[in-house]
């Protein structure tokens, strides 16, 4: 596929996507899930990529769904259309690499609903958060009112909803919502040396760590804890990924992964 919408930029084990729609705003369209199913295939399949981080270009993360194309939609169009983006949103937390999304800008609707589909959420001190549906009649279409009460409790995520309202960076780290607050000017350099520290350890180890906690929050206590003891023992013998971090730290020397 040729893109039209993302840019993929590949450095240090790190993939950078960049949405590139500045004139909307980076608004979410059909093209955008299109491309974006295509993309996460190439980094799955790609071995030199260990951690993706995602941006937006201009002065917005994503402002939101297109709603130019959205106007004339039926309710089976409405449904298919929200479907479609939770495909996409649902195929991005369960693939293995980590997803950190550095929101640079608004991150409103449908771009709020992606960043909380990222593993975790790094902000500008500029950035704004909110889902704004009502104002339009509307509620989240992408899995918003499932995700936003998972991260941020359901007292806090009710009140988001229902008004509409935008917070700032400083209200979603209190939230929850965000993971650390930076300058604007620093953002990315940030985002991308906390990215280069993670790409740095097992691999295996650190898609089984999204595995296992994605899976088991959704499990019971001991169910959760026996899937994670098999995982643990997975990385054990030879040739293993465990072995080798052991041996490298029993030796003092940096291991071969």
């Amino acid at each position: 596929m040729e893109y039209e919408i993302l840019q993929l930029d590949v450095r240090e084990g790190i993939g950078l996507i960049t949405i590139s729609r500045p004139k909307a705003m980076n608004a979410l369209n059909t093209r955008f899930f299109e491309e974006m199913d295509q993309m996460l295939e190439d980094i799955h399949a790609n071995d030199a990529v260990k951690v993706v981080v995602i941006t937006g270009e201009g002065k917005a993360f994503v402002a939101g769904a297109d709603i130019a194309e959205m106007v004339n939609k039926n309710e089976t169009q409405g449904r298919e259309f929200s479907m479609r983006g939770q495909q996409t949103f649902r195929s991005m937390e369960q693939l293995p690499k980590p997803v950190i999304a550095a929101v640079n800008g608004f991150a409103l609707g449908g771009g709020m609903e992606l960043a909380m589909a990222c593993d975790f959420r790094f902000a500008s001190n500029k950035a704004k958060f909110g889902q704004p549906e009502v104002n339009l009649g509307l509620i989240p279409g992408f899995a918003g009112t499932q995700r936003l009460p998972r991260l941020a409790g359901l007292g806090n995520a009710l009140m988001l909803l229902m008004s509409g309202e935008m917070i700032n960076a400083e209200e979603a780290f209190r939230m929850g919502l965000v993971q650390k607050v930076f300058e604007a000017d620093e953002l990315l350099d940030k985002t991308m040396e906390f990215a280069r520290l993670i790409a740095g350890k097992g691999p295996l180890a650190v898609q089984k760590v999204k595995d296992v906690t994605r899976s088991g929050y959704n499990m019971d206590f001991d169910s959760g804890s026996e899937y994670e003891a098999d995982q643990f023992g997975s990385l054990f013998g030879e040739g293993k990924e465990g072995k080798e971090g052991m041996s490298a730290f029993l030796e003092k020397r940096k291991p071969e992964w």
